[in-house]
C-alpha cells in the first residue's frame, strides 16, 4: 500500500520548481514575462524567494495563488532523490516536466479524498478510493512512469467520478435562483461581477463558472459544486463555504473575504485577508446577474 501523500506544499523541501518549471506572462497577476523551465529573477541560491513577503506590493499575486499541492516537494526528494537541477543540471528538463504531471495528479488527489470522505454511497467511496491508489502509485513512480501516464484519461475518470458524488450531494438541496436570471446558475456560466449576495446558493453546480468579482457576501454555498470555478477577487466576507464541494486552496487565495467566512476545515484563511471588507452588501440585484 502507498504512503498517503501529501497533498500541502513543503517550500523547504522544494528545489522551487514552481518558480523554474512554470512560466508566466506580464499582466495583472505578474509583474514580468518568464518563460517556462528558467528560474524566476527572485529566486535566492537556496531556492527561496527573496520577495516572499512583499510579493503582492511587488506585483506578483498570482504567486501568492499558487498551490502545488504538494508535488514540488516529492518530485524533488523522492523522483529525483534530493538531488537539484542546480547540482546537476542535466536533470532541469526532466524534473520540470515529471512536476508539471505530478502538481495534475496530485490535484486529482485533493478531489478524490473530498469524494471519498463526502458521499454517501459505499460502493463510490470504494471506488474513489481505488482510483487514488492508482493515481498516487502513478505520481510516486520514477520520472519514466510519470512521463508515460496516461493523464487525460485520469482526469476522465476522475471528473466522472466526481461528478457522479457532486449529484448525489447536491440532490438534496435547492437554491435560491429567484433573483438570477433563467440560465445563470449552471456550469460554465459566466457571472463576472454577479451581486449574488445574502442567497441561499445551497446545491447550485456553478462547475467551471465564472466568478470573477461576484459578490457572495454573506451567501450560503453548502454543497454547491465550484470544481474549477474561477474566483479571483469574488468577495466572499461572511459567506459560509464550509461544506461548499471541491474547492481548493488556489480558489480561496485569489478572492476576497474576512475573519466570518466560513471554509472547509483542510483549507486557511489566506494572509491577505482582513476585515476591513465589508459584511453585507445590498442584496441580490437581478439586473447585475449575467444571462
Amino acid at each position: 500500500m502507498t504512503t498517503e501523500p501529501n497533498l500541502r506544499p513543503d517550500c523547504g523541501n522544494c528545489f522551487a520548481l514552481c518558480c523554474t518549471a512554470l512560466g508566466f506572462t506580464r499582466s495583472a497577476d505578474f509583474a514580468i514575462d518568464k518563460p517556462a523551465a528558467s528560474p524566476c529573477p527572485s529566486l535566492g541560491v537556496d531556492f527561496s524567494c527573496t520577495i516572499h513577503q512583499r510579493l503582492r506590493p511587488r506585483g506578483f499575486t498570482g504567486c501568492t495563488v499558487f498551490d502545488c499541492f504538494g508535488a514540488g516537494q516529492l518530485v524533488s526528494q523522492h523522483t529525483f532523490g534530493g538531488t537539484s537541477w542546480r547540482e546537476r543540471p542535466a536533470s532541469a528538463p526532466g524534473m520540470f516536466a515529471v512536476f508539471k504531471i505530478v502538481k495534475q495528479l496530485h490535484e486529482m488527489l485533493w478531489y478524490l479524498d473530498e469524494a471519498r470522505q463526502r458521499t454517501f454511497d459505499p460502493d463510490l467511496a470504494t471506488a474513489a478510493a481505488s482510483l487514488a491508489q492508482h493515481v498516487a502509485d502513478t505520481a510516486r513512480g520514477d520520472a519514466t512512469t510519470v512521463l508515460e501516464a496516461d493523464v487525460e484519461t485520469l482526469h476522465g475518470q476522475v471528473r466522472n467520478l466526481l461528478m457522479e458524488v457532486s449529484e448525489e450531494l447536491r440532490a438534496s438541496y435547492g437554491a435560491d435562483e429567484r433573483h438570477v436570471p433563467d440560465g445563470g446558475l449552471q456550469p460554465g456560466a459566466d457571472l463576472m461581477g454577479a451581486r449574488l449576495a445574502n442567497l441561499s446558493l445551497c446545491g447550485v453546480d456553478l462547475r467551471g463558472s465564472y466568478l470573477i468579482g461576484a459578490k457572495l457576501t454573506g451567501s450560503d454555498l453548502s454543497a454547491a459544486d465550484l470544481l474549477g470555478a474561477d474566483l479571483r477577487g469574488a468577495e466572499l466576507s461572511g459567506a459560509d463555504l464550509s461544506a461548499a464541494l471541491y474547492l481548493t486552496q488556489p480558489q480561496i487565495n485569489a478572492a476576497e473575504g474576512n475573519s466570518r467566512t466560513l471554509l472547509p476545515p483542510r483549507l486557511h484563511r489566506p494572509d491577505h485577508w482582513g476585515d476591513s471588507v465589508p459584511d453585507s452588501d445590498s442584496g441580490p440585484n437581478p439586473d447585475s446577474a449575467p444571462n
